[in-house]
């Protein structure tokens, strides 16, 4: 197994007394998760950068005793980083892929989250609201809010992770934003770090 890199300054500050379980999550990434083909091996030493505390800075965001689905959430990101390092969330890993969803549901239950159900569905087949519906690289804006939108309660938000590209799937998605409900489309950025993290909120 390829070593992860040691939690930086920037994890212990976005996790505090959470980071000792992150650091286990983080351990399970890095193990079966690549040996599941989750993770790719090259990621392993950039764990905590690229991918933990990328979703964990953006925790801020997300109100208190919120109830979260993380829709396509593969190896639990971001919805596992939320939900361990935020207990006070009601987290929703909704995932099509049997092997994903025996990793999921496998963290879960090594690192006793009480917080987390696995969900072994595409998104349109979930009838249940959140308060905030999450996805991170699963697809363009306006694809992905066709499938997240609808999962939102009224007053909620979708808060989609993205890279450098948000503008420009904005642009190209406010229309059907907008016939899907949304009233106000922002790009956000957020953490001190190399990269900060690119958030569109789709709020409803």
């Amino acid at each position: 197994m390829v070593s992860r890199e040691t939690p930086p300054d920037s994890a212990a500050a976005t996790f505090g007394a959470r980071l000792p379980l992150m650091e286990r999550y983080a351990d399970l990434l890095a193990g079966p998760g690549v040996d599941h083909g989750l993770i790719g091996p090259r990621e392993v030493p950039r764990l905590w950068d690229r991918h933990l505390t990328n979703c964990g800075v953006v925790l801020p965001r997300v109100p208190a005793n919120a109830s979260v689905a993380d829709v396509g959430s593969g190896a639990g990101l971001p919805g596992l980083v939320w939900a361990i390092g935020r207990p006070d969330l009601q987290v929703t890993l909704i995932e099509p892929l049997l092997r994903r969803t025996r990793f999921l549901d496998d963290v879960v239950a090594a690192l006793g989250l009480s917080n987390v159900q696995v969900v072994r569905a595409r998104a349109e087949e979930v009838e249940q609201t959140f308060d905030v519906v999450t996805a991170r690289a699963v697809a363009p804006l306006e694809k992905l809010a066709r499938w997240c939108l609808p999962l939102v309660r009224p007053g909620g938000a979708l808060l989609a992770l993205k890279g450098r590209t948000a503008e420009e799937e904005v642009a190209s998605a406010r229309r059907v934003l907008g016939r899907l409900g949304a009233t106000d489309v922002r790009v956000a950025t957020y953490g001190d770090l190399e990269i900060p993290t690119t958030v569109v909120e789709v709020t409803t």
